[in-house]
């Protein structure tokens, strides 16, 4: 899909362009004249997207109408063109992450998406939102990008300056300080709900019940608009999720996730791995959520715990990935699965510490790589297999 929308010579959003009009050939438009407004005013066209990424868009909508005050552009469920759309506009060898971004990046500008944000810095994919930045500008789009990967370890009066200068000129600090607060308080919720979901879905007593349970949860979280509604919407979607029954054997099948900070925790990145997992009635955990790696995280304590394996810091989610994984050995896990994109080299150097965690602790370790042809059929012969395996081997050792 040409990614240049015209209409003869009006002004579309998210490509600013016109092509081939009476008055000659392709030419950017002229700025159009500012109306002035009122000053709450202002800014109420300024339209800002985040990329998707599992169930945060949640708090990425609250932050961007209560502590931006601005209009935030939601993004539909990804589809085949999403993931093809990145990829059309990448590169062969650059991550999957990179070009699921990019989708969705075209995606919401299709959709008059004024302002981009990333902030995915822990690795190179934080180097990428300027490359993926010049390729949306060369493929005609025109909008403002708030890279907050670029401002990582600087004052807070730098995020305040940006948000100002891109988004909205009448920010309120104190306002904007208390709500982001409430998204931090926000992220830890939707982490804690999800957790008791993965643990728990693999054997509820009515198929469904449980995604019915979250969904509602979702809706009322993306419909709180302060702490109190939030408090709220977290204790009722806890309460719905206990209350519903199950039908948990006496001693399940227990796998850990561990793996590279976008792929492992994002379903449309992983095929929705966790779905398949649950469906064959497996108790999940995964460590890794932005709870754990971006609210909480302490490298010099997660490293510390596991100084037998690793000395130094081998890079963005590698520690995690390492501590996740002993832990969960050491805890008698039947399996640990660990995800990555393709040429994600931190995630590739961690794997022959896996391997021996899995020597020491007898614990088998299934590595799945994605890219953008992973496909559903190949990636569901692997988790039945690696299911068959370690149910036959629990059920070996409870002789």
């Amino acid at each position: 899909m040409n990614p240049l929308h015209t209409d003869g010579d009006r002004e579309v959003r998210g490509a600013r362009v016109v092509v081939g009009t009476r008055r000659g050939p392709f030419k950017l438009l002229p700025s159009l004249p500012k109306k002035p407004r009122a000053k709450r005013e202002r800014h109420a066209r300024t339209r800002v997207a985040f990329f998707r990424y599992s169930y945060y868009d949640i708090a990425f909508k609250f932050f961007v109408e209560h502590v931006l005050d601005a209009d935030f552009v939601a993004l539909p469920k990804p589809t085949k063109r999403t993931i093809e759309l990145g990829s059309r506009h990448s590169s062969d060898m650059v991550c999957a992450p990179f070009k699921h971004i990019l989708g969705d990046y075209i995606e919401a500008l299709e959709l008059g998406a004024d302002v981009l944000v990333q902030f995915a810095g822990p690795c190179r994919l934080g180097y990428y939102g300027e490359l993926q930045q010049s390729i949306l500008r060369d493929l005609g789009y025109e909008f403002d990008m708030l890279n907050f990967a670029m401002l990582t370890g600087k004052p807070l009066t730098e995020y305040i300056s940006v948000c100002k200068k891109k988004v909205n000129p009448d920010l309120s600090v104190p306002h904007g300080v208390r709500n982001m607060l409430a998204v931090f308080k926000m992220i830890e919720h939707l982490d804690e709900v999800n957790d008791f979901y993965l643990a728990n879905a693999g054997f509820e007593a009515e198929p469904g019940s449980f995604e019915r349970a979250r969904e509602a949860y979702f809706a009322d979280m993306r419909a709180a608009t302060n702490e109190r509604e939030i408090a709220e919407a977290q204790r009722k979607g806890l309460d719905a999720l206990r209350a519903l029954p199950q039908h948990r054997p006496a001693r399940p099948l227990r796998v850990g996730i561990v793996g590279e900070y976008f792929t492992a925790a994002d379903p449309a990145s992983n095929l929705d791995l966790e779905r398949k997992f649950l469906d064959m009635g497996v108790e999940l955990h995964r460590a890794l959520n932005m709870t754990n790696r971006n609210l909480r995280y302490n490298e010099k304590n997660l490293r510390a715990g596991i100084s037998e394996y690793v000395q130094y810091d081998m890079g963005p989610t590698s520690s995690m990935t390492i501590a996740a994984a002993r832990k969960y050995a050491q805890e008698g896990f039947d399996g640990i699965v660990h995800l990555k994109s393709s040429g994600c080299t931190p995630e590739v150097d961690c794997m022959p510490v896996l391997q021996r965690i899995s020597r020491d602790t007898g614990v088998p370790v299934l590595y799945l790589s994605y890219d953008s042809q992973t496909s559903d059929t190949g990636l569901d012969t692997r988790l039945e297999a690696f299911y068959d395996m370690i149910a036959m081997k629990k059920e070996k050792t409870a002789r």
